[in-house]
């Protein structure tokens, strides 16, 4: 009696030290929960960016740290947004350590606030906070909101596209432009056709072979990828995406077709676009007395015909009076084109 009466004594205060490392748990949860985030100020509340002063100093921000109760070494993030949008989606910034000021220089404040695809012609309210964190399964902790009446300016930046398609040449490879610097890059490559069906490449930074990105497989890119190809010969729209590090190909080409052209009513003679004017153009033996029209990715659903000044969809055949070399300069988004004859 008195040894099961012992055992039962034991399991009784192994219970009490389970029940007290419970509760143990339960403070350190509650510290947790108690924890509250850090400050953030700015040296200035509105701001008119402008490329004269992109190398000066324009705004330092101030942070305080977090308080969780306890010693904790946490990853703070700096997040900008438009105000009203409750921070989704934000553009963000990991702070290194515990960084107590940040001041940004007009170029690089500029470029944060292209990324949130901001007007240049007015002034937008944006909001910045601080986010703490300890680790995945601890929720994030948030600084108070500052807001600031910001007006970007617009930042033009270029990558290039060398490949087989122009000898592997940088220097001299066509261009994806970002028109407001925003790390989103567009533009359309004409891969002609090639018998080892090669329609590889890279794209680079500069125009030299320091650095480059390539194929990371699933629509990624890094720098240490392989060369990207294109899916056939003819014209691709590319969109590179160094936010995401995404990479996306469509096809997207005009061309020419008629009794007039080389292919006939039957096939497209593709026009080459140019990423700086946004224009199409070709250089092309016409028939004269026949007829030809402009046609979108080879197919009858998006046509343009008429004058030379007023194209429309599935407008007018296009008369051609001599037979001759023509040079033929087409812009879609002004229902527009230039014939001339060489």
């Amino acid at each position: 009696m008195k040894t099961l009466y012992k055992k039962l004594l034991a399991l009784g205060c192994a219970g009490m030290l389970i029940i007290s490392a419970c509760k143990k748990d339960e403070n350190r949860a509650v510290l947790s929960s108690n924890a509250k985030g850090g400050t953030i100020s700015a040296s200035a509340s509105t701001l008119v960016l402008e490329k004269a002063t992109e190398t000066e100093n324009v705004i330092t921000l101030n942070f305080t740290e977090p308080e969780f109760g306890f010693s904790a070494a946490a990853t703070n993030t700096l997040q900008l947004a438009i105000s009203g949008t409750n921070f989704a989606p934000a553009k963000e910034v990991e702070l290194e350590g515990k960084v107590k000021s940040l001041t940004y220089t007009g170029l690089d404040f500029n470029s944060l606030l292209l990324a949130l695809n901001l007007p240049f012609d007015s002034p937008t309210e944006v909001e910045l906070r601080v986010k703490s964190e300890l680790n995945s399964t601890v929720a994030p902790v948030y600084s108070n909101v500052l807001k600031l009446t910001v007006t970007p300016y617009p930042l033009i930046s270029w990558v290039y596209v060398p490949g087989n398609y122009q000898g592997w040449n940088p220097a001299t490879a066509d261009s994806l432009i970002s028109a407001t610097g925003n790390g989103v890059y567009k533009g359309t490559i004409y891969f002609p056709v090639d018998a080892g069906a090669n329609y590889e490449f890279k794209i680079t930074p500069a125009k030299n072979w320091n650095s480059s990105y390539g194929d990371a497989g699933g629509g990624s890119v890094s720098t240490g990828g392989g060369n990207f190809k294109a899916p056939a010969a003819g014209s691709y729209q590319i969109t590179l995406d160094l936010n995401t590090n995404t990479i996306e190909m469509a096809k997207d080409s005009w061309g020419v077709i008629g009794d007039a052209t080389p292919g006939g009513w039957d096939a497209d003679t593709d026009m080459i676009y140019n990423n700086g004017n946004n224009t199409w153009s070709i250089t092309v033996n016409l028939v004269g007395g026949k007829f030809f029209k402009f046609r979108y990715n080879d197919d009858w659903g998006v046509n343009l015909g008429g004058t030379p000044s007023a194209l429309t969809q599935g407008g007018a055949d296009i008369n051609v009076a001599t037979s001759g070399s023509y040079r033929i300069v087409l812009d879609v988004a002004a229902k527009t084109y230039t014939i001339t004859k060489l």
